[in-house]
């Protein structure tokens, strides 16, 4: 199993909102962190948690590429962990703070990865005996794709199913 973090940042003080259910449905032995600072690797609760793994491969998400990604990216890979960015996990504010955002965590080592990608890398081979429980997610996947793509009118569709 993969060690998960999942963090928040000011819901106890009423800021903001707790991380969806559903997310934390799939995740039922993890606690989320609620942090005040916008840098997670500032908070001593989460340095902790990612300590305690004793990885130094990290693949992070977060709410917003230019803050909650890449700040800690930025400082952890300083401190030589390999970060790997999910970056189709993760938008910016806009398009241009979003490149702006990878351009910096690219150019300071960070490794990105996109979700599909990172599944099809941990699963390795779609002989495993749990390879299916894959195929679902990934075809979810491609199903959201295909009515994003239609109602924009771009044509997106699967090449998995």
């Amino acid at each position: 199993m993969i060690p998960t973090i999942v963090t928040t940042v000011a819901v106890d003080m009423g800021v903001n909102e707790p991380t969806n259910p559903a997310i934390l449905d799939e995740l039922p032995d993890v606690t989320e962190i609620d942090r005040t600072g916008v840098n997670a690797w500032e908070d001593a609760d989460f340095r902790a948690a990612v300590e305690a793994t004793g990885r130094r491969k990290i693949v992070m998400a977060g709410l917003w590429t230019e803050v909650c990604l890449a700040f800690p990216t930025l400082d952890m890979l300083r401190e030589d962990y390999e970060i790997s960015p999910v970056l189709d996990a993760v938008g910016g504010v806009s398009a241009v703070t979003h490149d702006v955002a990878v351009t910096r965590m690219v150019r300071a080592g960070a490794q990105p990865i996109t979700a599909l990608a990172l599944g099809c890398e941990l699963m390795r081979n779609w002989a495993r005996s749990d390879s299916d429980l894959y195929r679902v997610i990934i075809n979810d996947h491609f199903r959201r794709k295909r009515a994003i793509g239609a109602a924009r009118g771009d044509g997106s569709h699967s090449l998995v199913e």
